[in-house]
């Protein structure tokens, strides 16, 4: 009789430690962000953001956290480029990845890139967390982006991008 007990309480614990972890994770979370491509690099020339035209793009994304260090994104960015006294939306970026926690606020971020206007690559980004609520956070990144194709030289950018997480 003790040993059933015993099993019955035991079932029961480890029951209850299973739901409190997957409450905990996965965990998912979304944001919101606003970015601006600061300069971009090839072999041909150095573009600057805010001189001849203005572009920005709105990154979206959902992350789910597989554990307190892992965890899988996925984001759409929209681009509108101003220039010339006229906007357009130019460009929709495809943006899945990994997340890695790093410690202290830090988060990096290895993303595959396939974007609408033929190019795709790679972006890495550094991710800090600045302002953490309870119910959100703020954030500032630095994404490094790299892209190919599309009968484009190679091209490197700097950006800097500013968000909500929730």
């Amino acid at each position: 009789m003790i040993q059933v007990r015993f099993a019955i309480l035991f079932a029961l614990l480890a029951f209850n430690t299973s739901i409190f972890s997957q409450t905990t994770y996965p965990k998912i979370t979304g944001y919101f962000g606003v970015v601006h491509p600061i300069a971009t690099f090839s072999e041909n020339e150095t573009t600057l953001n805010f001189r001849d035209y203005y572009t920005v793009g709105f990154p979206t994304g959902i992350n789910i956290w597989k554990s307190s260090k892992i965890g899988f994104s996925f984001e759409v960015v929209p681009t509108i480029k101003a220039e010339d006294g006229t906007s357009k939306m130019n460009n929709l970026l495809f943006h899945p990845g990994i997340l890695v926690a790093l410690g202290n606020g830090y988060t990096f971020a290895g993303r595959a890139a396939f974007e609408t206007n033929g190019r795709y690559g790679v972006t890495p980004v550094f991710n800090k967390t600045v302002i953490k609520n309870a119910n959100s956070s703020y954030y500032i990144a630095i994404p490094l982006p790299l892209r190919f194709g599309n009968e484009h030289p190679a091209t490197f950018t700097v950006g800097l991008q500013f968000g909500i997480a929730f």
